[in-house]
């Protein structure tokens, strides 16, 4: 899906409203390894995976890498504690294979949102999607064992399951990738 298509699944531009909303943003391509956002940067940009997966961690008390989220095409990521609030990210958004990105800097949003109204719906229309894919991961964390939630996420996100390494997929759910093979070879 192109950008205009996952735009007009939430507001409907004009052509003209689109080459608006196209003129604020810019592009940039990113290696495996290779940090959209680093620890301790300040968040400035939403992200828009035009190709490629990205990961989104950081690391727990003990030095334990912990992954909260992934993005793949046609997703939206940031760390929008950091970029709301204007401070230090303690997560790091990193890319796992060669990615394309779009992106909007914090002043170009705001100046686009003066300029397209609208785009402030689709943006809150999209954040209220992802609290609700958090809640859903909260209560698959808290009532299903980690089979259960291993299970789930794979049949729910199967585009994932070839794209990201074993170990990333167990910091995600919180398990070893010990854990994930014993499951595989069940399956």
């Amino acid at each position: 899906m192109k950008l205009k298509g996952y735009i007009q699944r939430y507001i409907n531009l004009t052509e003209q409203e689109y080459i608006v909303f196209l003129s604020y943003l810019d592009t940039k391509s990113f290696k495996p390894g290779e940090k959209l956002l680093d620890f301790k940067e300040r968040c400035q940009k939403r992200f828009f995976i035009k190709k490629g997966c990205v990961r989104m961690y950081g690391y727990t008390e003990k030095g334990k890498e912990q992954i909260y989220h992934f993005a793949i095409e046609n997703w939206w990521i940031s760390n929008y504690e950091s970029l709301l609030n204007n401070t230090p990210s303690y997560l790091i958004i990193e890319a796992i294979e060669p990615t394309e990105v779009y992106y909007l800097t914090s002043e170009k949003f705001e100046l686009l949102c003066q300029q397209l109204p609208k785009i402030e719906r689709m943006f809150r229309m999209i954040m209220e999607r992802a609290y609700i894919a958090f809640q859903k991961r909260l209560e698959f964390l808290f009532n299903l064992s980690s089979e259960e939630q291993y299970r789930h996420f794979i049949k729910v996100n199967a585009k994932f399951t070839q794209r990201i390494p074993q170990y990333m997929l167990a910091s995600y759910l919180g398990v070893t990738p010990e854990f994930i093979s014993k499951i595989r070879s069940k399956i």
